[in-house]
């Protein structure tokens, strides 16, 4: 650092979600002088703490002439309090940029554009606008395998990475998009009751009703750090926590935040998501679930084989094992979907409840089973047997008590105060659902940020319902939020398709 000019810093309180955002004063000399305008990459200094942000400009008394207003994420970033002294500097040229531009017009990315690209997108120097560039060029089938490869290594070296005193350290995704799959929650206790680690970072919702780490949240905490983190495991050979919290392929976290608004499909930088966090978390065996539906992400079995066959081979390229396994995206997994909702689906399976909703229970078992085989706890086709037996026993619940108690204490989901009904409007056989539909209904009544409030689901495929049978309940945390989600669901002509 050299230089710079110094304001006094002022919290504003203002969510610009992971983005650091700066404001100034029109007339503030420090804007003037420097020639900011709305839209420039600024960089800030606090007591060696450095942050680039973007500068949104002031034209009215909000601020005074020597204060510089930040939002939450550049408030968290700087740390410190109102008034301290923060330097101003115009940011260093951001050189790995060209090497966006060149994706864009033809060129491939090459291992060293990649990391270099990587490592400034990890330090915070790219703009959503940048991010977004770079994100258009990467998609719609543009990375090959290489390419895939070459952005899977950089990303997975540019933040921490975990060591296990293990050879065979195991894991598994999903790719996303189904509501209710809370498979995790079962798989994590099954496998690790049964002798393999299973380190299991997991996030949060940003466009659905819940993330697994949402569902998780409502019985245990699951913001830890990295030293939190490896005592759990240790303890207990499995976690199941924030994956926000440990900074584990930090660009990757970046990335998302601009890929989800953009709605851009690619398998490159998919695979490179999945594979860099995987990578950084130290495993070596990896399932990963693709749902397969004309409403979920991945919709034709030829995408599935596709995405499948580049998570298998960069995976091999970069030493990690990965088994693929599509399964059947139609319909909803369980019959809650919102966070607590999802995870009463999730006790009534471990503690064997009669009623526990069986889909849930049998997706579980299968993943658990391939995990089981591939860690070499159980031989080719014996996983489902020791699954079955870990989650039939107890075992299965008891580690998931354990689990819960090192990560902070187990809690009870928060149940909703209001609910409703919506029931069938004419006679016939469920044949359709739109998974998509269902999720924004659970959205509207309020999930995720409401951990109490979205559906459950009563109908699945093949129900045959009379006029007046429940289709779904909604879940909501107050009057308003359920009339709005109420609303939205009776105008949906497709949500559940029924035919008489």
């Amino acid at each position: 650092m050299s230089g710079g000019a110094s304001l006094r810093m002022r919290r504003l309180g203002i969510d610009t979600y992971q983005e650091p955002v700066a404001y100034m004063r029109s007339d503030c000399n420090v804007c003037k002088s420097e020639g900011f305008e709305a839209r420039s990459r600024i960089e800030l200094w606090r007591a060696g703490t450095c942050v680039v942000a973007t500068l949104n400009v002031v034209h009215f008394d909000l601020l005074a002439g020597d204060e510089i207003g930040l939002s939450e994420a550049a408030w968290r970033a700087l740390g410190g309090d109102d008034g301290d002294a923060v330097l101003v500097n115009h940011p260093a040229p951001l050189l790995s940029f060209s090497s966006v531009r060149a994706k864009i017009y033809g060129r491939p990315l090459t291992g060293d554009a990649a990391g270099a690209i990587i490592s400034d997108v990890s330090a915070g120097r790219y703009s959503d606008i940048e991010l977004a560039a770079f994100i258009t060029a990467c998609s719609g089938g543009r990375l090959d395998t290489a390419e895939t490869i070459a952005l899977t290594r950089a990303m997975a070296g540019a933040g921490q990475r975990l060591h296990w005193d293990s050879d065979i350290v195991v894991d598994k995704h999903c790719v996303g998009g189904l509501p209710g799959n809370r498979t995790t929650l079962l798989v994590v206790p099954i496998v690790a009751a049964c002798g393999l680690i299973m380190p299991k970072t997991s996030s949060r919702a940003i466009t659905s009703p819940a993330g697994t780490a949402d569902a998780m949240e409502t019985l245990a905490p699951v913001a830890l750090g990295l030293p939190d983190m490896r005592r759990v495991v240790e303890q207990e050979g499995g976690c199941i926590v924030w994956g926000g919290a440990v900074a584990l392929s930090p660009a990757d976290d970046l990335l998302i935040r601009v890929e989800r608004p953009l709605g851009l499909d690619s398998d490159g930088m998919l695979v490179a998501s999945v594979l860099s966090k995987k990578i950084a978390a130290g495993s070596t065996h990896v399932v990963i679930d693709i749902p397969v539906g004309r409403t979920v992400k991945v919709r034709s079995a030829d995408s599935a084989r596709a995405l499948g066959e580049r998570l298998i081979q960069v995976g091999a390229a970069l030493g990690i094992t990965v088994q693929v396994v599509a399964s059947d995206g139609t319909q909803p997994v369980g019959r809650g979907i919102g966070p607590a909702l999802e995870a009463f689906d999730v006790l009534a399976v471990l503690q064997n409840q009669a009623d526990a909703p069986d889909d849930l229970r049998q997706r579980a078992l299968l993943l658990a089973a391939s995990v089981l085989e591939m860690g070499g706890r159980a031989g080719p086709g014996q996983g489902m047997a020791l699954a079955r037996e870990t989650l039939a026993s107890g075992l299965a619940w008891r580690k998931f008590q354990s689990i819960c108690e090192a990560q902070g204490g187990m809690r009870s989901p928060p149940r909703s105060a209001h609910t409703h009904v919506l029931e069938a409007q004419h006679r016939g056989q469920v044949v359709a659902i739109d998974n998509r539909l269902l999720a924004q209904v659970a959205k509207l009544a309020g999930a995720p940020t409401a951990k109490a409030a979205g559906l459950v689901f009563h109908a699945p495929l093949g129900t045959t319902l009379e006029v007046g049978q429940p289709l779904l309940t909604l879940h909501a945390e107050s009057p308003g939020a359920l009339a709005y989600a109420r609303a939205f669901a009776e105008r949906q002509e497709h949500l559940v398709t029924i035919q008489s």
